[in-house]
C-alpha cells in the first residue's frame, strides 16, 4: 500500500484543491500543500477512523515482531506512524530501512517528507537530492525539493528546480501553479497571472487555480476580468454568496 503512496499523495492533493474551493490566500497555502498534504488528512480523520488506524500500526507492529529485518513491514508500519503523525517513529523505521537499501526510493521519499516535518530542512534536502540521483525524472521529489527550498528561502535553488520542472513536464498544472505560488511570493505579479492561466489552460475544471488568478488580477487592478473570471465561477455552480468577498475587491 504504502510504496504506491506517491500517487495516493498526488490524488490527496487534488481532492483538497476541488474540496476547498472557497479559501482565501489560496495561493501560499495551494504552494505547501505538498509537504502538508498529510497535516490536511489527519485533522480530518474521525474518532473511528484514528482507532482504526491505531489497530492498522498495531498489526504491522506485531507482524514486524515476528520478521523485524523485514523492509517491507518496516514501510508500512511506517505508513502508518505518518498517518498518525508519529514523525520520530516514522523516521526511525526509514533510518533502518536505508541502512540496509540506502537506494530505496520509497524510504528516501518518505523520509524527506519527515525531516520536513521536523523542520529538519538539511536532511529533506539530501534525501531528495540522494532520491533524485537514483531516479532522475522523479515528479514528487523534484517538486518537494524546489516547494523544500522556497519554504527554506533558497529562493535561487526553488526558482532554478520550479523552471526545469515546467520544462520537464510542459503538460503540468501542479507546476504551473506551484511557480505561480513562488511569484506570488516574490509580488511577480505578471508572472503568477500568466503561469495560473496556464494552469487553467491545463485543467479547466480546477476552480482554485482561477481563484487565485482572480487574487492577482484584483492585485493588479484588472477588476473587469476577475469579475469575469467570479462569473464563470457562478456559472460552474458556485453560489455567488460564497464569492461576495470577491465580487466586494471588483468594485
Amino acid at each position: 500500500y504504502f510504496m504506491q503512496f506517491e500517487i495516493v499523495l498526488v490524488r490527496l492533493c487534488l481532492l483538497l484543491l476541488h474540496n476547498n474551493v472557497y479559501m482565501t490566500e489560496m495561493n501560499k497555502k495551494f504552494f505547501f500543500i505538498i509537504l502538508s498534504i498529510f497535516t490536511y488528512f489527519c485533522d480530518r480523520v474521525s474518532a473511528q477512523n484514528y482507532q482504526a488506524l491505531r489497530d492498522s500500526l498495531s498489526k504491522a507492529t506485531e507482524a514486524l515482531s515476528y520478521k523485524p529485518d523485514s523492509l517491507d513491514l518496516r514501510l508500512k508500519k511506517a505508513g502508518w506512524n505518518i498517518l498518525l503523525e508519529q514523525w520520530q517513529y516514522a523516521r526511525d523505521e526509514y533510518d533502518f530501512v536505508l541502512k540496509q537499501d540506502p537506494n530505496n526510493i520509497a524510504a528516501l521519499f518518505y523520509r524527506a517528507f519527515v525531516n520536513e516535518k521536523q523542520k529538519r530542512y538539511n536532511f529533506a534536502r539530501l534525501d531528495y537530492e540522494n532520491l533524485i540521483k537514483i531516479v532522475p525524472y522523479h515528479f514528487e521529489a523534484r517538486l518537494g525539493l524546489a516547494l523544500l527550498n522556497h519554504k527554506d528561502k533558497h529562493f535561487t535553488e526553488a526558482l532554478n528546480q520550479i523552471n526545469k520542472l515546467v520544462e520537464l513536464y510542459p503538460d503540468s498544472a501542479i507546476v504551473y501553479a506551484a511557480r505561480a505560488g513562488m511569484e506570488m511570493d516574490h509580488k511577480h505579479y505578471e508572472l503568477a497571472e500568466f503561469d495560473y492561466s496556464k494552469a487553467i489552460e491545463l485543467e479547466p475544471e480546477n476552480n482554485n487555480y482561477r481563484l487565485n488568478r482572480i487574487n492577482v488580477q484584483i492585485i493588479l487592478k484588472r477588476k473587469d476580468d476577475a469579475r469575469n473570471d467570479l462569473d464563470i465561477l457562478v456559472r460552474k455552480g458556485i453560489p455567488r454568496a460564497n464569492l461576495a468577498e470577491y465580487y466586494m475587491k471588483c468594485k
